[in-house]
């Protein structure tokens, strides 16, 4: 049992060390990449340029310009895997005056109470199942954002300082530090966005404690990590969307945003040895500014069969959102495991608009 679970750490932390050094440049930072917020997700993420909200500190920080309460909260949380990973979102929004608004965001991306079994024997070589401890494989992303309104009429820019903090128990840590640029634009009933993520590149600085696994490293043949840079690369995000009514209380609003990365040939629609493109579409209908139904799809990609033919398949997202008031409920199921998988996560968020009381004339006078 010792060497079974000693063997799952080593192999957990070594899978780590190697994935920040090989891969950094297409695969870094990508609890980043699941989304929030039930709305946008139902949608399959393609809202960059409607995106009006707290959440937009994430999906396009130019968006919270336009956020009209006092103070705009939102929360949202998510089990992955038979509940086995957790990710946890939270986030506030309030304006500084009719053209200036700063927001915080705080995603959590976590694996808990994972075993650390290196201990497990005592000095005498006995098996001493209090020595057991546990340990969390932890994402955190800390998002500070500014937007505002430009003198260009339907103009709007944002911007995230971000502060990414990661650890794998006592073993391993990073800090990383990046910036995110957006901007969106409105013309009659069209809307546009550009989304610039990572724009001087994200850089993780990696340290790693080995004086507790040190032994089963060298007794399996195994490299010792090494202190380390991680590098998140540049991607813009482009988007469009068109809202009109279908009739006098329904809306129509179909978007599209296309992500683009710039670290070689991926598995999307369209790829070249430079760039890849990777097209999402998302559907709202509104009903009356009280109910919303959402649908999208998005992960278009091309996969080899048994047989070695080739298939394309997709993932579907579905979405439903209330307004009450001040408070606005929404869920989505997503298929998080690709257009193959049935993998299916269903997932429920919350908004929460505070409004100050104004004062009565009465009071006033």
């Amino acid at each position: 049992m010792y060497k079974k679970q000693s063997i799952l750490l080593l192999i957990s932390i070594t899978v780590l060390h190697f994935t920040i050094k090989a891969q950094a440049p297409k695969y870094s930072n990508e609890f980043l990449a699941i989304g929030v917020g039930a709305k946008a997700l139902g949608m399959s993420g393609a809202v960059s340029s409607s995106v009006d909200d707290v959440t937009a500190g994430y999906w396009n920080p130019a968006g919270l310009a336009l956020v009209k309460s006092n103070i705009q909260i939102a929360a949202m949380h998510n089990e992955y895997f038979a509940g086995i990973a957790k990710y946890d979102y939270a986030a506030i929004a309030a304006p500084i005056d009719a053209t200036r608004t700063v927001g915080f965001s705080l995603i959590r991306f976590a694996v808990d109470d994972i075993i650390d079994s290196t201990n497990l024997l005592d000095k005498d070589g006995n098996v001493d199942y209090d020595r057991l401890k546990t340990f969390s494989a932890s994402d955190y992303g800390f998002l500070f954002s500014y937007a505002q309104k430009m003198k260009i009429e339907g103009l709007r820019v944002g911007g995230n300082v971000k502060i990414i903090h990661r650890k794998a128990g006592d073993f391993a840590q990073a800090w990383g530090f990046g910036i995110d640029l957006g901007a969106q634009y409105d013309h009659k009933k069209w809307k546009f966005a550009a989304t610039g993520k990572d724009i001087t590149s994200t850089f993780n600085a990696w340290t790693y404690n080995t004086s507790s696994i040190e032994e089963v490293f060298n007794q399996t043949g195994n490299e010792i990590p090494e202190n380390g840079l991680e590098i998140t690369l540049p991607r813009l995000i482009l988007g469009t969307s068109y809202k009109t009514n279908l009739a006098k209380k329904i809306t129509f609003q179909p978007s599209l945003d296309l992500d683009v990365t710039f670290d070689g040939k991926r598995n999307v629609p369209i790829k070249t040895d430079v760039v890849s493109i990777d097209p999402r579409l998302g559907i709202e209908f509104g009903y009356d500014d009280f109910i919303f139904l959402r649908t999208g799809i998005q992960n278009i990609q091309e996969v080899k069969n048994i047989d070695q033919s080739t298939s394309t398949t997709v993932q579907p997202n579905l979405g439903i959102g209330i307004r009450l008031n001040n408070l606005s409920i929404d869920y989505a199921l997503t298929n998080i495991g690709g257009g193959s998988s049935s993998l299916y996560s269903n997932v429920f968020s919350l908004r929460f608009d505070i409004n100050k009381q104004k004062k009565s004339s009465a009071t006033q006078n």
